[in-house]
């Protein structure tokens, strides 16, 4: 799936499931508290967090794609392309960190 039918994909299913995209600031916040449980699961995957027996349930894959999702919302109701952003973005940085990271002894 491409960004574009991904955000067309979403846009159809808030249409049919989801009668409405939330507001703008509601998505922030449900971006935010997705982030927080994406958080969590790295903590105790990758970090030096132990598994509480309710997390023990959660998977990573579901938590980045949640992510994702409200992501994707937000574009869509702002009228954000992502393809054309990500593009940009990657323009950018290429231009910007063209040797950067080469260049950083902390990466060698």
């Amino acid at each position: 799936m491409t960004i574009q039918e991904a955000q067309d994909k979403i846009d159809q299913w808030i249409k049919k499931y989801g009668v409405r995209y939330f507001n703008e600031l509601t998505n922030m916040a449900l971006l935010t508290e997705e982030v927080g449980e994406l958080a969590r699961i790295i903590a105790r995957k990758y970090g030096e967090q132990s598994f509480k027996e309710s997390d023990k349930e959660k998977k990573l894959d579901e938590e980045i794609a949640d992510v994702l999702f409200v992501l994707i919302c937000i574009a869509n109701q702002t009228g954000v392309n992502l393809t054309d952003a990500l593009t940009k973005s990657l323009d950018k940085k290429t231009k910007r960190d063209a040797t950067r990271h080469q260049n950083n002894e902390k990466l060698k």
